[in-house]
């Protein structure tokens, strides 16, 4: 994960079409702005696992076997 530092006013590019900007800064609140192609699909991430549910985690020891 690449992390960054912005203050309020301050952008990140993301590719050549995506402009994320800092808008305001309140507590522990950061307030963004996203510019973007309307084609491209902008949700915060609790609204994309429901859209998509969450991805199915393959157990780190979970083994096939066929029954029969």
């Amino acid at each position: 994960m690449l992390v960054l530092t912005r203050r309020a006013g301050e952008s990140i590019i993301i590719g050549d079409e995506i402009e994320l900007k800092v808008l305001k800064i309140r507590g522990n609140q950061v307030h963004l702005g996203i510019e973007a192609p309307r084609d491209a699909a902008v949700h915060r991430r609790e609204v994309w696992m429901r859209i998509h549910g969450e991805p199915q985690r393959a157990e780190p020891h979970a083994r096939s076997v066929d029954l029969p």
